[in-house]
């Protein structure tokens, strides 16, 4: 794995990150038509789905449940163009761009102006040391861990644990966590946050008064839960791995954390599709108010770009077992890599 990462790596440094960002500026310009067909085959599916697994709990429950989870990926893909309305790249109008972000929002359960700005505190502290805290995953380095308590070692392994961060994580997020606009002070964010509230009740009641309870609990909660840690795993390994890019806030440049502390996660085309190109994340953390649906044209002109920091799926699920940070070797480290090399 070392080898084909230092590989795709050399494959960045042919041009520096500032240099890329000239050429990213030509793929910058959403089309419209393009963005509202988008939106068009993932909503429309997503909402059929949702009928046709209403439909089959007349049939049977073990159906609605397989339709829901398939569904889930729609909704997956829901959030990723909310992602892209929150980067205003989606559509020429800001202001479009923002109440389909805020409309979609209720489906995925997320406040959009809330999550806008802890996106925003993520683009531009991505990779710095002395900046993390503020929608990143909690990652310290071999040093902080050594210094801990015996306890606080314990809570930030389990916090670490893949049970944790893909099982309990993505619900405790989504369902609880985004209820409230932790972290942030305003109007504004209380708003999104309230506003948000308001319509998950509104629908959530809707679909009690005409189905009843099995609805919520066969279509809504499992679709809802799988989008959420899909999105959740998505997101770790978009930054967890073994040549990422931490330094301190002295040594640290926005546009190099952006192109080399991004992974290029390879997936299949069905699921690169229902993920909205989110994979492609070296090349959206470099030049953001690039369309999802142009990043794949971005890679098909410049193979550099094509050929970095390439992850497959059986490296990210070796990557998921790296939790510490060490600055002398610039790595991410497993912990029982990091006892063996500073225990002795």
């Amino acid at each position: 794995m070392f080898d084909q990462s230092q590989m795709s790596e050399d494959s960045l440094k042919s041009k520096p990150a500032q240099e890329w960002i000239k050429i990213l500026s030509e793929y910058r310009e959403p089309d419209t038509f393009r963005s509202w067909f988008e939106v068009a085959v993932t909503f429309g599916p997503f909402l059929g789905l949702w009928v046709l697994a209403w439909w089959s709990l007349s049939v049977s429950p073990w159906l609605t449940l397989l339709i829901a989870c398939c569904n889930g990926a729609f909704l997956l893909r829901l959030f990723v163009i909310q992602h892209d309305c929150g980067h205003g790249s989606f559509f020429k109008n800001r202001t479009l761009s923002d109440w389909v972000g805020r409309v979609i929002g209720i489906l995925t359960l997320t406040p959009y102006d809330v999550w806008r700005r802890s996106h925003a505190i993520h683009h531009s502290s991505s990779g710095n040391l002395d900046r993390r805290g503020m929608g990143d995953v909690h990652t310290l380095t071999v040093d902080e861990y050594r210094a801990l308590s015996t306890m606080n070692r314990l809570l930030y392994r389990l916090y670490r644990n893949p049970v944790v961060l893909f099982g309990l994580g993505p619900g405790y997020l989504f369902f609880l966590q985004n209820r409230l606009p932790l972290g942030h002070t305003g109007l504004k964010y209380w708003v999104s946050a309230m506003g948000t509230n308001a319509g998950i009740i509104a629908a959530l009641l809707v679909i009690l008064y005409f189905g009843g309870v099995m609805p919520i609990l066969l279509i809504f909660l499992p679709s809802t839960l799988l989008a959420a840690t899909a999105g959740v795993w998505l997101f770790y390994v978009q930054h967890q791995f073994e040549a990422t890019v931490w330094e301190n806030d002295e040594d640290w440049q926005l546009h190099d954390a952006a192109l080399h502390g991004s992974s290029h996660y390879v997936l299949p085309s069905v699921l690169r599709w229902l993920s909205a190109n989110i994979g492609i994340h070296h090349v959206h953390h470099l030049y953001s108010r690039i369309p999802f649906y142009r990043l794949t044209e971005v890679l098909n002109d410049h193979k550099d770009l094509a050929d970095g920091n390439r992850m497959t799926i059986r490296e990210s699920f070796q990557n998921a077992r790296l939790h510490l940070w060490d600055e002398n070797s610039k790595q991410l480290l497993s912990f029982a890599r990091a006892r063996e090399l500073y225990s002795r």
